[in-house]
């Protein structure tokens, strides 16, 4: 049953899928480096590459478990230097990363060690994604030069897996795993495998493969999960000493086994309807009684978003173990799946249906059920029965709304839980309008040409869920940073702005709302005896967009989403707008873009709004989408004219 949500052990398996590098298992001397190596300038079948592996090498014991990794990477260029500054990813608490040793060769063969600082430091990724890394930078490294490290992970998790197509182009590779010995283990390529490359292949109980001339991996923005993306091999433990072969009987005996486990959990039906009793009043309607023990479930509190901890500040706190949702109520405080768990215990007492369902988060995983990979299944949440419809909710993931899943659990399959095996459901996918941005602003211009006043952003559904989940546990200047940067992204122009007000972090409320003082001091531009006034403010982040032509990923966007714009604009005394540009409309129905700007006695009222209602792109249509964007760049770098005698202010 997985115990991880999707939060962590998405990131989790993320870290393992961005970086699986490399070391020869038990090897306590360096391997040679020959003299080919040491000459090489370029590599043929990478082209114009800035470092290259030169060979990579993972063995992991499962039995242990622990993992060896090494690497050598030859430094081709003045940008492949940056590949001395090595970043070891882990979850804190999961994994341990040890014994790393790295050092440098020169061109002619003498031998740098490191002998410096390891830190560890959090490092981000992509928007909603941090992980811990081990940083540290390799000495003395030059164009040509050879860079070497290894370590160790000691793992808590059977999750192995071999990833083939890292960041840069690979020469060589050798991969080995020694499987946990008291299951059987099945292996799948769900991606292929690199050209030329034959299966793994198990050898007196070692399953060896060896890779070579695999291409970089090319990462995109706007692109599907890493994971499901990137060659690799899967390796998939089964209990069963005889396994299951059929894709239905499989999944009807593992929904048996993990229902099982739930009913074990929450048998405490006699302090549930005590619990409820102090949640609900009995003339509640069901959906009142719904809101009220979610809400009250949502006070619990939850470890699984709170920030890292020592061993001796948990031995501090001197926490009682969770065997069951009693535990759970009494003590107040629980990971996210207890407080799923007591969340359908409470609405059971309550009288009302509710199921626990097993979800594949999209953010790391497509499901496939007939991959028979229980591992895919990392995440969980409650399906309610209210009105005879389904809603499907998840107070154990923190601040999120009644009603809403965070992004990676919709429109995704699941294993709805019972006692006969469960059934397949799919999450719903919530519409544009459930994920906002509102950007307003209402600003003067100055005889100078600077733009100076108010904005205020407010982020509704998802667009407030993912920023508050990423700011969870940051300071109150760092959030005020995080905020700030955002509205600079979105304003295509060097702005000064402040925070103003305090929004509400802690909170499952449905809006995240960020006030601002705003300057922008070059927003119109002198053009002869006129001034020249971009139409649109807020057209920052569309700007550079899908600026490349060639795509080699489908597009993937997270969620539908909108971006609903009005910006009224004040104009010095005397000063007098000129003919406003024509009212843009693009429709490419699951995606639309609506621009007008007026004269409004005066004033300049832009309104703006642009609604994606997207998931996946195929590469085959990503021209089609790539020139919408390309006609909302030229809508927003639209100018209007400004009466003549303005200039000189100007100047």
């Amino acid at each position: 049953m997985p115990i991880l949500k999707s939060t962590l052990l998405i990131l989790s398996l993320w870290l393992f899928a961005s970086f699986a590098w490399i070391l020869p298992a038990h090897a306590e001397d360096w391997p040679p480096v020959s003299p080919e190596e040491l000459k090489m300038t370029s590599e043929p079948k990478a082209p114009g590459a800035a470092a290259i592996y030169l060979f990579r090498q993972v063995d992991r014991d499962d039995n242990i478990p622990r993992e060896h990794d090494y690497a050598r990477i030859k430094i081709l260029t003045e940008e492949g230097r940056k590949y001395a500054d090595l970043e070891i990813p882990f979850l804190k608490g999961a994994e341990k990363v040890r014994d790393i040793q790295a050092r440098t060769i020169r061109t002619d063969g003498t031998i740098v060690d490191f002998g410096g600082q390891i830190y560890e430091r959090t490092i981000v990724k992509a928007k909603g994604v941090k992980y811990l890394a081990k940083t540290l930078s390799i000495p003395d490294v030059q164009v040509g030069s050879i860079i070497e490290y290894r370590f160790k992970y000691d793992l808590d998790v059977l999750a192995s897996h071999w990833i083939l197509s890292a960041d840069l182009f690979t020469k060589r590779a050798k991969f080995s795993l020694k499987p946990f010995a008291r299951y059987a283990v099945r292996m799948n390529w769900p991606a292929g495998l690199p050209a030329g490359t034959h299966p793994p292949k198990n050898e007196g109980g070692i399953i060896r493969m060896e890779t070579q001339d695999v291409p970089a991996f090319q990462v995109e923005d706007y692109m599907p999960p890493e994971y499901e993306l990137q060659s690799r091999v899967d390796f998939i433990y089964i209990t069963n000493p005889t396994p299951e072969t059929d894709t239905d009987k499989f999944w009807k005996s593992v929904g048996k086994a993990w229902y099982q486990q739930f009913a074990v959990f929450t048998d405490k039906r006699k302090a549930m309807e005590e619990a409820v009793s102090q949640i609900v009043a009995p003339n509640d309607t069901p959906e009142t009684k719904l809101r009220k023990i979610y809400a009250r479930t949502q006070q619990i509190r939850n470890f699984s978003f709170e920030r890292e901890r020592s061993e001796q500040e948990w031995k501090r706190e001197n926490l009682k173990d969770i065997h069951t949702v009693e535990d759970v109520w009494k003590h107040s405080y629980g990971n996210y799946w207890q407080i799923d768990w007591l969340f359908v215990a409470l609405v059971r007492a309550a009288g009302l249906q509710a199921d626990p369902v097993d979800v594949s988060s999209r953010n790391v995983y497509f499901f496939n059920p007939k991959m028979m990979n229980t591992r895919e299944l990392n995440a969980n949440i409650v399906v309610v029965k209210l009105d005879g419809k389904d809603l499907y909710l998840d107070p154990g993931i923190a601040f999120t709304p009644f009603g809403l899943l965070t992004w990676s659990e919709t429109h995704v399959q699941g294993l709805r839980l019972d006692k006969d095996g469960g059934t397949w459901i799919t999450t719903t996918m919530p519409q544009p309008s459930d994920s906002r941005v509102e950007r307003r602003a209402n600003l003067h211009l100055t005889g100078s040409g600077a733009l100076e006043g108010r904005a205020t952003l407010t982020f509704t559904g998802l667009e407030a869920l993912w920023r508050r989940l990423e700011e969870r546990n940051e300071d109150d200047t760092e959030r005020k940073r995080f905020l700030e940067e955002e509205i600079k992204q979105s304003i295509p122009a060097a702005i000064e702005t402040e925070l103003t007000n305090k929004p509400e972090w802690n909170t499952s409320a449905p809006t995240l709302v960020a006030e601002f003082d705003l300057k922008i001091p070059n927003w119109a531009t002198a053009a002869g005896h006129r001034t020249l006034l971009a139409v649109s403010l807020f057209g920052g982040q569309e700007k550079h967009t899908f600026e490349y032509a060639e795509r080699l990923h489908p597009v993937y966007f997270s969620f539908p989403y909108e971006n609903d714009d009005e910006v009224s604009i004040e104009l010095p005394p005397g000063w007098q707008l000129g003919d406003m540009p024509n009212t843009q409309n693009l429709d490419l129905k699951s995606a639309t873009f609506n621009l007008t700007a007026e004269n409004s006695k005066g004033k300049l009222h832009v309104k703006r709004k642009l609604t994606i209602n997207l998931e996946k792109v195929d590469v085959k249509n990503y021209p089609i989408l790539r020139g919408f964007f390309q006609k909302i760049r030229t809508a927003d770098e639209q100018q209007i004219l400004v009466s003549s005698g303005t200039a000189a202010a100007l100047n």
